[in-house]
């Protein structure tokens, strides 16, 4: 599947919202090239070049609900506080444990399926750790990600359980700072 901007659905479509199914093993061909192809949107779309060429939203990470495919699937290519380049393609994936203090992005979050904007703190934990298929190692893989890194393996994975960002933002007090929690 060759994904494109076109191919992304928003959040009003019902899909958004609805769980993804776990992807069964041994992991087809297809399966892992999807998985890939997310990659690659994600990758192409950090370059200026093929944002203006082929009209690509900018991204740090999409899940395959995204682009209307119930699977448990989702790519992130991000540059973490250190500014070290952590990329994959995850099938599967499990958040098998967390911190719990918390984060939040100072500016609050986006999202490639999400037009409008909505202002706010999205409380995140500041250390998980999570598993799952790595399609660009080809090996499962445990991944221990603290801080930005975490919060957008957080919000991808939030995709593969129907929650977008701002289900998280406290809708009485969308700016209150979230207590005792590291402002990224």
């Amino acid at each position: 599947m060759n994904i494109t901007t076109k191919n992304i659905i928003n959040d009003k479509n019902p899909i958004i919202r609805q769980k993804s199914q776990i992807v069964s093993t041994p992991y087809s061909e297809e399966d892992i090239n999807f998985a890939l192809d997310l990659y690659t949107y994600v990758k192409n779309s950090q370059d200026d070049t093929l944002v203006e060429k082929y009209a690509l939203k900018p991204a740090v990470g999409i899940a395959a609900p995204q682009v209307g495919v119930l699977k448990q699937i989702f790519a992130v290519v991000v540059y973490d506080e250190n500014n070290e380049l952590h990329e994959y393609a995850l099938i599967n994936p499990k958040i098998i444990s967390h911190s719990t203090k918390r984060c939040y992005l100072s500016g609050g979050e986006g999202c490639l399926s999400v037009d409008e904007k909505h202002i706010g703190n999205v409380p995140r934990y500041f250390r998980i750790k999570i598993h799952a298929f790595d399609c660009l190692t080809k090996s499962e893989v445990t991944i221990s990600a603290k801080g930005y890194l975490a919060i957008v393996l957080q919000h991808e994975y939030d995709h593969l359980n129907g929650v977008l960002f701002y289900d998280h933002i406290n809708k009485k007090a969308p700016l209150m700072p979230i207590e005792d929690a590291i402002e990224i």
